[in-house]
C-alpha cells in the first residue's frame, strides 16, 4: 500500500479487524519510511452488476460513486462515515440478493434515499434534490411537506397568506 503522506510503497500492518459482519477487513498500517499511520479496507468483490441509467446506458456499479453522492449530501452534517458505510452495505445486501446482472439506477437511488431519510433528514433532502432533479420550488416544497408530515414536525410555510 502506498503511504498517504510520503507515497512510499512499504508499510506494515499493525492491526486488522473484521467489519460489516465479516464481509470486510479494516487494516491499520504504518509507513516504514515516515511512520505515518493510515487505514485501508478490503472487501470481497463478488460481482458487479450493471446499473441501467435513465437513458438506458449501462455502467458497472460503483460503491465509490454512491459514497461520493452521500458525502456531498452529508457535508457539514453530523453523520459518521461508519453510518454511511453501513447504509451502503444495507443497500448492496438488499439489492444484490434480488438482482442477477442489472439494477435500474432509479431503484438504486430510491433504496439509498429510503435509508438516508432515517440517518439525516437534511442530507436526505440534499440527496433527493440532486437525484430527483426537482423541476421547480413547488416540487421541492412538496417533498419537504411529505418529510415533515412523516416526522410529526410543523410543516414549512408556503409564503402565501
Amino acid at each position: 500500500m502506498r503511504c498517504t503522506a510520503c507515497g512510499a510503497q512499504e508499510s506494515r500492518v499493525i492491526d486488522s479487524r473484521l467489519i460489516n459482519e465479516g464481509r470486510a477487513i479494516r487494516r491499520r498500517r504504518q509507513c516504514t519510511s515516515c511512520g505515518r499511520r493510515f487505514t485501508t479496507y478490503e472487501r470481497i468483490q463478488d460481482f458487479s452488476p450493471l446499473v441501467v441509467k435513465k437513458d438506458l446506458r449501462r455502467e458497472p456499479y460503483s460503491r465509490d460513486k454512491i459514497m461520493g453522492g452521500l458525502a456531498k449530501a452529508c457535508e457539514k452534517r453530523p453523520v459518521a462515515l461508519v453510518d454511511l458505510e453501513a447504509l451502503i452495505e444495507d443497500v448492496e445486501k438488499s439489492l444484490f440478493e434480488l438482482v442477477d446482472e442489472e439494477v435500474e439506477s432509479s431503484r438504486l437511488g430510491e433504496e439509498v434515499m429510503l435509508r438516508l431519510k432515517d440517518v439525516d433528514q437534511v442530507a436526505y433532502i440534499r440527496f433527493a434534490s440532486v437525484y430527483r432533479s426537482f423541476k421547480d420550488v413547488g416540487e421541492f416544497m412538496e417533498e419537504l411537506r411529505e418529510l415533515v408530515g412523516s416526522s410529526g414536525a410543523p410543516a414549512p410555510e408556503s409564503g402565501k397568506e
